[in-house]
């Protein structure tokens, strides 16, 4: 049974803004290391590695702010697959803090992208079979 890719996270004083929330943008770093962990440790394919040839931008990006996470909290991040095309991954995540309650929840779109000419543009570029193999193991419906 596939399950979804998870993390942990302390909030952190880097996090906070006066209130001693969380900064919004701060969440938004949080998902991106998230999904940069997730390449890293279940797939394989560390950002260091595949960023000498590809990227993998997020194309879109869908977030519900549910409830303001606190500075010393510890947030449980998920990410799972809702769909995955040729190039491109649609991934839906949750942080919830330690009571269960849900922070922050969305979608995020990446695509794999290969860099042309020395980094002078980029185009989409499918995924290998072996990617896609690793990947459909945090298929959720």
């Amino acid at each position: 049974m596939n399950q979804p890719f998870i993390k942990k996270e302390k909030i952190r004083f880097k996090h906070v803004d006066y209130a001693g929330i969380v900064f919004y943008p701060r969440f938004l770093e949080m998902l991106n290391d998230l999904v940069e962990d997730w390449f890293e440790e279940a797939l394989e394919r560390p950002f260091s590695k595949i960023h000498e040839t590809n990227g993998i931008p997020t194309v879109d990006l869908k977030v519900q702010f549910k409830k303001a996470a606190r500075l010393g909290e510890i947030l449980t991040k998920s990410l799972w697959v809702k769909n995955i095309g040729g190039a491109s991954l649609l991934c839906g995540f949750k942080f919830e803090d330690e009571d269960g309650n849900t922070c922050l929840e969305g979608e995020v779109t990446l695509v794999n992208v290969a860099f042309k000419d020395n980094r002078g543009g980029i185009k989409a570029e499918s995924f290998s079979e072996e990617m896609k193999e690793k990947i459909s193991k945090f298929i959720l419906s």
